[in-house]
C-alpha cells in the first residue's frame, strides 16, 4: 500500500466537521416532486440507452463503520457517463417501519424498483446498495459528481424516505474529494467505536 498523504481518502475522513457538508432540511414538497418527475424521466433514457448496470463484482463485501456495525453490499449501479470532475461521496442511513426478519428480504428485492428515484439525478456516478445493520439501519453510499448535486439529491431523497421510515432515522452527509474505488482502497482498519460516525467507513472484507 502506498504511503498515505494529507490528500489520501483516509486522511479526508480525518478532516475537521468544516470540510464536510452536514445535512440541510428537506427539499420543499414541490421542488422534491418536480426533481423526482425529472429523475424518473432521466433514468427511462438511460435504461433505453442500456447505460445503468448492476455489476457483481462488490456484492457480499463487508463494510464496517466507526460506531462499530457493519453491513453487506446487496446490490450495486453504475452508470456509464463522462469522467468525474468534482468527485465526492454521499452516505445515506435510515431505518424502515415495521420492516423485521424476512421484511428485510423483500425490501432487498423490491428496492431494484427505487432505481428510478436517484438514477437519472445529475451527477450521479454509482451507489453501494447496504443491507440492515445491527441496529436495523439501512445505509446508501454513493459516489457523485459534485457535492452540491449530491446535496440536492439526499434533499429530495429525503421526502421519500420519509414516507417509510422511522422518524428521526434519517440521515446524511457528503464528502468532498472522496472516490470510493479510492477509499475502498485505503481504509484505516481501525475498530475504534465512535457513536457519532455512523458514516465513517473503517474496514471492509
Amino acid at each position: 500500500m502506498r504511503e498515505q498523504s494529507e490528500t489520501s481518502p483516509a486522511a479526508i475522513l480525518e478532516r475537521p466537521g468544516e470540510d464536510r457538508m452536514n445535512e440541510q432540511p428537506p427539499l420543499a414538497y414541490r421542488a422534491a416532486l418536480r426533481a423526482l418527475t425529472g429523475c424518473v424521466l432521466s433514468t427511462g433514457r438511460l435504461l433505453r440507452q442500456r447505460r445503468i448496470h448492476l455489476p457483481a463484482r462488490h456484492v457480499g463485501m463487508w463494510l464496517c463503520f466507526a460506531d462499530g456495525t457493519s453491513a453487506w453490499v446487496y446490490r450495486e449501479t453504475v452508470v456509464d457517463r463522462s469522467p468525474t470532475r468534482d468527485p465526492c461521496l454521499l452516505v445515506v442511513e435510515f431505518r424502515l417501519r415495521a420492516v423485521h426478519g424476512r421484511g428485510h428480504a423483500a425490501f432487498r428485492w423490491e428496492s431494484l424498483l427505487n432505481t428510478s428515484l436517484f438514477a437519472g439525478f445529475p451527477g450521479f456516478v454509482s451507489k453501494l446498495w447496504l443491507a440492515h445493520d445491527e441496529r436495523g439501519r439501512y445505509r446508501g453510499l454513493y459516489e457523485w459528481d459534485g457535492p452540491r448535486r449530491a446535496e440536492a439529491y439526499a434533499r429530495v431523497l429525503w421526502r421519500v424516505l420519509a414516507l417509510v421510515s422511522v422518524p428521526g432515522s434519517i440521515h446524511y452527509i457528503v464528502l468532498p474529494g472522496l472516490r470510493r474505488a479510492e477509499l475502498l482502497g485505503q481504509l484505516p482498519g481501525s475498530s475504534a467505536a465512535d457513536g457519532a460516525a455512523w458514516w465513517r467507513l473503517v474496514e471492509c472484507s
